[in-house]
């Protein structure tokens, strides 16, 4: 090659060279743009780990429904007490979560229905199978609404949302595969309340509908304060037929 195609040859390698760098520092301060919109900070790797310790901190806002829904379920219910069923819930969840991480189903609150405590011990038995363990601390209930009322098949059904912040990672094999140990998890869980109002046309083994207290006779009306065939007066006992069916965390496809 001659001196003039050595020269021509250094200055295109010299201008792409020059381009190059020139999309590169014009890619570098875009990003830097887009990182001081959107965190504050030039540097996006702090911007997105400021914001993740943002995240860490902040509740997970619930479908809070209760303003609503609980005027409807007095209807049916006129003993209804919202603010002991509420604490019912928050205690049961919150020792749930407590024995799934313990493995032990001691931890339950009492009022931890049968149908929840088989739900807690499959998920034990999963998780040693998968030689998984779960870990939660410093277990906080930030808010607890009434998300949904419903009856239909024998049974009437409140949904009840809690937003709740935890310590809490999920190790195999000594490998972290869910959670972080760095900072807290903000998530949510829905609870499922049961009234088993006609104990026929419900498939639970156990079921549990109300009585009439004089003649045994099933009382198959929501909120029906006499009984239909011996016209008794029936006191309700909603605290003692409310079951705490089960739970589960909130994902996409539980809203």
């Amino acid at each position: 090659m001659t001196g003039i195609g050595l020269i021509v040859l250094a200055v295109v390698i010299l201008g792409v060279a020059g381009a190059a760098a020139y999309g590169i520092n014009v890619a570098r301060n875009k990003v830097r743009s887009i990182s001081r919109a959107m965190f504050g900070t030039s540097d996006l790797v702090e911007g997105i780990r400021n914001q993740a310790d943002v995240l860490a901190e902040t509740p997970k806002s619930v479908n809070g429904m209760t303003t609503l829904m609980e005027p409807q379920i007095r209807r049916d219910f006129p003993d209804f007490n919202w603010d002991e069923f509420r604490h019912k819930a928050e205690n049961m969840l919150t020792s749930a979560l407590i024995a799934i991480g313990t493995e032990d189903l001691g931890k339950l609150t009492p009022d931890a229905s049968e149908d929840v405590r088989q739900q807690i011990q499959t998920r034990i038995d999963d998780n040693r199978e998968a030689q998984i363990e779960e870990y939660y601390g410093n277990i906080q209930i930030h808010r607890t609404e009434i998300a949904n009322y419903r009856h239909a098949g024998g049974k009437c059904m409140i949904t009840i949302q809690s937003s709740v912040g935890y310590d809490f990672y999920r190790e195999q094999n000594g490998k972290v595969i869910a959670g972080t140990k760095e900072r807290k998890t903000q998530t949510k869980y829905n609870i499922e309340l049961i009234y088993i109002q006609d104990a026929d046309a419900v498939e639970f083994d156990n079921a549990m509908g109300t009585i009439c207290p004089h003649c045994g006779a099933p009382v198959k009306t929501i909120g029906n304060m006499y009984c239909e065939f011996c016209g008794s007066g029936i006191v309700p006992l909603n605290i003692k037929v409310w079951s705490l069916h089960k739970f589960y965390e909130v994902d996409y496809n539980h809203m």
